[in-house]
């Protein structure tokens, strides 16, 4: 048997822009990408502490260092540039597996995005 486990987490990170005219998807800094082991492409549950909007997008890099946190396309109607927000991502995987797995949790500054 397989389940779906948090794989990663950014935990209260703050929107830095809202791009709706661009083709969809979120843009985060590439360090904070590495920290939570999230690959380009990778589907990304938002929840928005804000609104308490949820949706699930994929992930593009940002310049590293930058602290961007850019919601593009019709998410970007999702939230407002300040909102707090916690990004997810999971896996699947064994049972047994997932007993031992230990999720990457990145806690950045909430004011500048930037890794403490």
């Amino acid at each position: 048997m397989q389940i779906q486990v948090v794989k990663s987490k950014i935990h209260r990170v703050r929107v830095t822009g809202a791009d709706l005219n661009y083709i969809g998807s979120v843009t985060i800094d590439e360090d904070l990408m590495d920290a939570a082991n999230i690959i380009q492409g990778e589907k990304v549950q938002i929840v928005n502490n804000n609104n308490g909007e949820r949706l699930e997008t994929y992930v593009i890099p940002g310049p590293r260092g930058s602290g961007e946190l850019t919601l593009n396309g019709a998410a970007a109607r999702k939230v407002a540039v300040g909102d707090i927000l916690i990004l997810i991502t999971y896996a699947w995987m064994d049972i047994d597996q997932a007993r031992e797995f230990n999720p990457a949790l990145v806690f950045p500054n909430e004011e500048t995005n930037l890794l403490n």
